[in-house]
């Protein structure tokens, strides 16, 4: 009877201790093999996509659809996303052994609507630096005179997707044809410069051009404090960088532009520079896309600080662009050509004087959102992902120019 019972208690703990040995592998990823009879090592694929319910395609092969997890022997895939209606998402994916590879695939409209936001007239839109406001100037025209509509205006869009409930807002009047404007660095105020001075304007009234107090000779002390605020909130982005990063950041760029989570960086380099490997621990599941560590002046480039990735995105024009300055939050790489950050984080939005484009932060799967008559390279992502607001007259070169939404899903 004893024997019986060792017996069975061996046998129990051989089971246990097999069935724990398979769980593990199953865990880790691997699966058996019913040809070799062995247990063979793979990854696993975690797809997401905005729509979901699009179908994945893996070297050809329909394998399902969005927000599944799929197990693939180690090696490289060519994986498309598609969905009716929507452009598809195309990436080479290398699969590493018990590794968990995520996507996250973006889906935009073939045929994006258009819809007006403004119809008086919109004249240099410049953005907010947390991208939550537009100030623009409405022309003098004798229309908007008669209507009393001249002036700079302030649109706020943090209510995007839900649209636009609230209205634009005149923040003072007058003719700004000759006028430029720029935010502060918070966002909450605005430096106006005319014919007849420089003037602070405040985001959440109405200052008219009697109220409005020059401060030329206080110009200095502002700028100098916008400067020092500009200054810290940089800082504070960059605390805990690696040092290399930090003097590459610091005095061999032009711009420097953190993602909204500010997990990434977009930097735009004015010296050759070398990237040193592995400055941060790697994490399992980065990015297998190729990256670039050597860095070459005039090329703009996106730094994942979680992955210590380093992509190249694209090349920099040389001509000087102080002339041609938009907004803080985005990295002009010509004068008709704009790099911003998208507000997933995960994606930039490249305006070019022909056309729209949004691409993964690695510089792949570039999606052109828009082609056609637009006011190069005025397009703003905004604080939703679901659309973004270009300025067109849709072609009719003998009318105003107006910002319209462009839907994107």
């Amino acid at each position: 009877m004893t024997k019986a019972r060792i017996y069975i208690f061996l046998v129990t703990i051989i089971v246990v201790c097999l069935g724990g040995y398979v769980g593990s592998l199953y865990a880790r990823g691997y699966k058996f093999n019913t040809k070799t009879m062995r247990f063979t090592p793979s990854g696993l694929m975690v797809t997401k996509s905005e729509p979901d319910g699009a179908q994945i395609i893996v070297n050809g092969e329909l394998k399902g659809a969005t927000n599944s997890n799929l197990s693939f022997a180690p090696g490289t895939y060519d994986v498309s996303i598609k969905k009716e209606a929507y452009r598809t998402w195309s990436k080479r994916i290398t699969i590493e052994k018990e590794v968990v590879t995520e996507i996250n695939a973006n889906l935009f409209l073939i045929a994006p609507s258009l819809s007006a936001v403004t119809f008086s007239g919109c004249v240099n839109p410049v953005s907010s630096p947390d991208f939550t406001k537009i100030v623009y100037a409405v022309p003098a025209t004798t229309e908007n005179l008669n209507s009393d509509k001249e002036g700079l205006w302030i649109m706020e869009m943090s209510n995007l997707p839900l649209g636009f409930s609230r209205d634009p807002r005149r923040i003072t009047d007058g003719d700004m044809a000759s006028a430029s404007w720029e935010f502060s660095p918070d966002g909450r105020q605005i430096l106006l410069t005319t014919i007849g001075g420089k003037f602070i304007l405040e985001t959440g009234g109405f200052t008219s051009q009697s109220q409005r107090t020059n401060i030329q000779s206080k110009l200095a002390d502002i700028q100098k404090g916008w400067d020092t605020e500009a200054e810290n909130r940089f800082n504070s982005q960059t605390r805990g960088l690696p040092e290399e990063l930090l003097e590459i950041l610091k005095n061999r760029t032009s711009k420097v532009l953190f993602s909204p989570d500010e997990t990434r960086i977009l930097y735009i380099t004015t010296k050759d520079a070398g990237l040193p490997v592995d400055l941060i621990k790697q994490i399992p599941g980065a990015s297998t896309q190729v990256q670039e560590r050597s860095l070459k002046a005039g090329r703009a480039y996106i730094y994942d600080i979680k992955e210590d990735r380093n992509f190249f995105l694209t090349e920099v024009s040389n001509a000087k662009l102080e002339d041609c300055a938009l907004s803080s939050n985005t990295a002009r790489i010509s004068c008709s050509t704009t790099l911003s950050w998208f507000p997933t984080s995960r994606h930039i939005l490249l305006a070019q004087s022909d056309k729209i484009v949004i691409m993964d932060y690695d510089g792949t799967n570039r999606q052109e959102v828009y082609s056609g008559s637009y006011v190069a390279p005025f397009a703003f992502s905004l604080v939703s992902s679901d659309r973004i607001l270009i300025l067109t007259n849709l072609g009719a070169n003998s009318s105003v120019a107006n910002l319209y939404s462009l839907s994107l899903k």
